[in-house]
Parts: C-alpha cells; sequence; structure tokens
C-alpha cells in the first residue's frame, strides 16, 4: 500500500508532515507513505528542506495520494508540466484528498465537478472562481475524493485513508497516538465524527477491490496556505 503525499516548493510544514506522521502510525508490512515532489528537494514557507521520497509519476500510480498546500499553489497549476502528470490521477482507481490549497489543485484537474469542497481562508475565493462549491466545514469527502479545510484538518484527511484502507479501528488508533494526553478520548470523538460519515464499513471489500485495481491516491498538495498576492493572472 503506498501514500503519496505531494508537496511542493513553499509547502505547508502541517500539511504534510502531520499527514505523514499519523499515515506512518499504521505498521502493517507494505504501508508505505511517500514525500512526493517534482523536484529532489524543496523547501517549506518556513525554510525546512525536506528530500523527495517519490516522483510525480510514482504518485500517479499510488494507492492513495494527499494533495498538499503551500504558498506556491497558483504557481503549480499554471505549470502544464506538473498539471500534465497529475492528470493522470483518476479517483475511479484511488482515494484523492486535497489539503487546503490543495482543493485548488483538484478543482483545476476535474476532479470536483459537481462536488463541493472544503479549503483555507485564503484559498477559498479561488476555488469558488474554479466553480465549486466551498462548505464552511473542516472535512467533506464525497466517493473517493475529500478535502480538508485548514492546517490542523489534516489530521481528519489522514484518519479518513487509514479508515478507508485499514478500518475504523486503525483509524481511531493511530489517532489516539497523537491525540494531546488527557484529551485523547475526546480528540478521537471529534475526529471519528468528522470522518465516520464518510468512511466505508466495509474495508475487506476495498481490500478486494484494490487488489483488483492499480492504486487508490491520497493527495495531500502542500500549498494551505497560499500567497496572498495574486502570483497568476
Amino acid at each position: 500500500m503506498h501514500i503519496a503525499i505531494l508537496t511542493f516548493d513553499g509547502y505547508n510544514e502541517l500539511d504534510s508532515l502531520i499527514a505523514l506522521g499519523v499515515l506512518n502510525r499504521v505498521r502493517k508490512p507494505g504501508w508505505r507513505v511517500s514525500i512526493a515532489s517534482p523536484t529532489a528537494r524543496v523547501r517549506s514557507m518556513n525554510g525546512v528542506v525536506v528530500e523527495s521520497m517519490a516522483s510525480l509519476e510514482e504518485a500517479c500510480e499510488a494507492d492513495a495520494v494527499v494533495v498538499g498546500s503551500g504558498t506556491r499553489t497558483r504557481e503549480v497549476i499554471a505549470d502544464p508540466a506538473i498539471m500534465g502528470t497529475l492528470g493522470r490521477l483518476d479517483p475511479a482507481r484511488q482515494l484523492l484528498a486535497g489539503q487546503c490549497s490543495g482543493t485548488l489543485v483538484l478543482a483545476k484537474l476535474g476532479l470536483l465537478a459537481n462536488v463541493p469542497a472544503c479549503t483555507d481562508l485564503i484559498t477559498k475565493p479561488w476555488v469558488a472562481e474554479a466553480g465549486v462549491e466551498v462548505l464552511n466545514q473542516p472535512f467533506f469527502a464525497s466517493g473517493n475524493v475529500a478535502t480538508a479545510g485548514g492546517c490542523l484538518a489534516s489530521h481528519y484527511l489522514a484518519g479518513w485513508l487509514i479508515a478507508r484502507l485499514e478500518g475504523n479501528d486503525a483509524a481511531e488508533s493511530a489517532l489516539h497516538y497523537v491525540a494531546p494526553v488527557g484529551e485523547k478520548e475526546e480528540y478521537v470523538a471529534r475526529a471519528m465524527r468528522n470522518i465516520t460519515p464518510y468512511a466505508e464499513h466495509d474495508p475487506e471489500q476495498r481490500h478486494r477491490q484494490l487488489r483488483d485495481r492499480p492504486g487508490v491516491v491520497a493527495l495531500i498538495a502542500t500549498t494551505d496556505d497560499v500567497q496572498k498576492e495574486p502570483l497568476v493572472s
């Protein structure tokens, strides 16, 4: 099982790295979580440099893709090479998740047609301009596509992916591990209230489907707090 977190220059650390940490709480042979970038290294909005663990091409064949967020998302959607590669993403065979401005990437790829979505407040007008209804809530999913709004909603996306791929018990266990001491039950209960309505109740059926398909992708684009000044007209 390969989950790729799309991470670009200017990425938001909370979006990519929280998801990376939560998803890696699943300790199973073959469970792999990768930072996927168009270059060998990417620098965050605050100067944190990370090395790519997978290419965008590999991410497009992953089982799940999280499109993260960051300050340069509008540069990403204006790059024909990047968007051409990401055009291979397909919710018919993959799980796709957009975090904050990652939702804008999904919208521009035509993956949110007639589906409302969540995003951060800075990105909201651009997502609306792309013809997508923006919800005033932290998380929403329809079928194999999920979106989240706000940096600290990234654990909802991670939890949803785990619930879809391994079941609700696995999601609760992962979230319980990262939850604040003294607030774990409350924290997990709130997260699951957001996730459970959109999670399948038969993970074994999902595993059977995956065995017959090339992959499932969870996208976390790393562009949560998109730059306030327009970068692309």
